[in-house]
């Protein structure tokens, strides 16, 4: 559930900032919002080196020896010991460096590719030449060029490659290039670029390796990451302070559970306090508290970057229940299903300090996926099944139309929570009538979608339940208050109903995608297996098939849950219920400690 929060106005004594924040802080509960933009030099200083200190992270970790193969040949240097400034600064500097060292390769580059066709030669001697009255000119040509040498010149092709050539043309006096284009007399020879971009790319290789060496002072490196966002969060809530006179003041929003705490706090410091509600147009945090059975599905949350706002429906039990479902339909694999639960507990063998909550859910999915298997008969796509596992197999859901109409059956009853979730939030408006009338119109729709899908028949009485639904809606989804404010919701009335039938219809890639990963996982076994395999070679190239194939499908069907499984519940569902993920986390003014960190 979201927490219900308060807004809490803080008083003290403009000199007793610093006693004030302290305090607040080790209190751990009131969220700050600042009262003015938080600026200054101190806070402007921490920011930036705040910055440099992630960026040389960045860079540090890129270069770790076990993400680098190259750097296991690095020197055996060492990290400057005595902190993390010195790692920072250096970083710094190298990856400036080795930037305009990259810059200048790629220009000696080109430079090179440019020259290279002529071969290795001085300029200064063609200077030379041409002070003695000899004259040396470059060029390139083409088959289509017209090239027409002048007299008492020689000609010499330094590259030919086919469709044109690289020319030198040597004569006494000036004379005009003849055709094609030429090109200018480099400044220097190809020898010496050469040289250049080995001495660079061999410092390259040197400051890549003395990356590799700093890599060591990572772990300092990021304890000092989350001393300067401390040292932030405190410069900026002093910043943000308001003051009058000799008094100052913060605001926030603080759990109303954690309210008293406060309180006492307030009394013992002699701070003014004043605790409202949050008014309509505040920027509320979201604290989401759930069961643990629920919890789970936080690292989902946190996968995809969504939180509900405050004043927003907590889904996570109904996003848990039907992902779970949406899950097993579209990978759809028994063996899949055992083979991610296996997977899943030698990971939380090998990470035992990992949170718990992903290896509960990986958990969770790979049952339902065996559960939803063994009722379907399906095991990596085996056709031909022994006995013990055909025997669990429900017949019913072999046929491609019952699939079919229990997707739209998962989808209606999914869009119906919803409403009825509404209905029971909207219970004191007349706005619940208006929901119980979209519960309604989803189960017409979904007769409707086997109508016109499945071609089964479509019942009488569906279009009374759909009339009422209708006319539910049109009549009381805006109090006659606020219709002049929501009067277009009631001219776009037909189009949102037709968006209704198309939501119910969308819950056919459940079927789709499960069925056309089952094809997938058949049809590489066939490939496999289709004709034996008579030979040790023949069973290895199969064995490559089938985990090339069967690898390929997994990932599939890995994409297919992002953009599927957990669409229907994060657009479809939340669509319908009114969630639009506005949400940003409770993150409260406090000391973090080392494991929250």
């Amino acid at each position: 559930m979201i927490v219900r929060m308060k807004k809490l106005t803080l008083i003290c004594l403009d000199a007793d900032r610093e006693r004030t924040l302290d305090a607040l802080r080790a209190l751990g509960v009131l969220h700050l919002t600042p009262a003015r933009e938080p600026g200054g030099e101190d806070v402007d200083t921490l920011r930036a080196a705040l910055e440099r200190a992630r960026q040389a992270a960045n860079q540090l970790g890129a270069h770790r020896p076990a993400a680098r193969a190259n750097s296991e040949s690095a020197p055996a240097a060492r990290a400057p010991a005595g902190g993390a400034e010195e790692p920072i600064r250096e970083t710094a500097a190298l990856v400036q460096e080795t930037r305009r060292q990259r810059e200048q390769l790629d220009a000696l580059l080109r430079e090179q590719a440019a020259v290279e066709p002529f071969g290795d030669f001085s300029p200064a001697a063609v200077r030379r030449l041409a002070e003695r009255g000899i004259t040396v000119k470059l060029g390139h040509v083409t088959r289509r060029d017209s090239f027409a040498v002048p007299a008492n010149v020689t000609v010499v092709t330094t590259r030919d490659y086919g469709t044109g050539r690289y020319l030198a043309l040597i004569g006494r006096g000036e004379f005009e290039w003849p055709g094609g284009q030429p090109v200018p007399l480099p400044e220097r020879g190809l020898a010496e670029i050469r040289a250049e971009i080995d001495g660079l790319q061999t410092a390259l290789r040197q400051a890549e390796h003395r990356l590799a060496a700093l890599s060591a002072a990572l772990p300092a490196v990021r304890a000092h990451i989350r001393e300067l966002r401390e040292r932030l969060e405190y410069a900026e809530a002093r910043a943000g302070m308001a003051e009058a006179g000799r008094l100052a003041w913060l605001r926030g929003f603080c759990p109303a559970d954690a309210v008293d705490a406060v309180r006492t706090a307030a009394q013992s410091h002699g701070w003014g306090l004043l605790v409202e509600e949050p008014a309509e147009d505040d920027n509320v945090p979201t604290l989401i508290r759930s069961p643990a059975w629920v919890r789970p599905i936080k690292a989902v949350f946190e996968l995809i970057g969504v939180l509900p706002g405050y004043k927003e429906a907590d889904i996570s039990a109904v996003f848990l229940l039907f992902f779970s479902v949406f899950f097993a339909i579209l990978i759809g694999d028994a063996g899949y299903g055992a083979l991610f639960l296996l997977l899943t507990a030698v990971a939380r063998l090998k990470f035992k300090k990992a949170p718990r909550d992903p290896f509960v859910l990986l958990a969770i999915l790979s049952v339902c996926t065996m559960i939803w298997g063994v009722i379907t008969g399906t095991y990596f796509g085996i056709a031909n099944l022994p006995a013990p596992l055909r025997g669990a197999k429900v017949d019913w859901l072999a046929n491609e139309t019952n699939l079919t109409s229990l997707c739209f059956l998962i989808g209606t009853i999914h869009l119906s929570v919803a409403h009825a979730w509404n209905v029971v939030r909207t219970i004191n408006s007349t706005r619940a009538i208006a929901q119980a009338g979209w519960i309604c119109l989803c189960w017409t729709m979904f007769f409707l979608a086997r109508h016109l899908v499945l071609d089964m028949p479509f019942p009488g009485w569906v279009a009374w339940l759909g009339g009422a639904g209708l006319v539910a809606v049109a009549l009381f989804m805006t109090p006659p208050r606020e219709f002049k404010k929501e009067w277009p919701n009631h001219v776009m009335l037909p189009l949102t109903v037709v968006g209704n039938f198309v939501d119910v219809v969308s819950y056919l890639r459940l079927f789709a995608v499960g069925t056309a990963s089952l094809s997938v996982a058949m049809a590489f076994n066939d490939m496999a297996v289709g004709r034996g395999i008579h030979s040790a070679a023949a069973g290895l190239v199969a064995a490559f098939i089938l985990f090339f194939g069967h690898t390929l499908n997994i990932l599939l069907g890995a994409m297919g849950i992002l953009v599927h499984g957990v669409r229907l519940n994060t657009l479809e569902f939340s669509g319908h219920i009114g969630v639009q993920w506005a949400g940003f986390k409770y993150s409260p003014f406090a000391k973090k400690d080392e494991e929250a960190r």
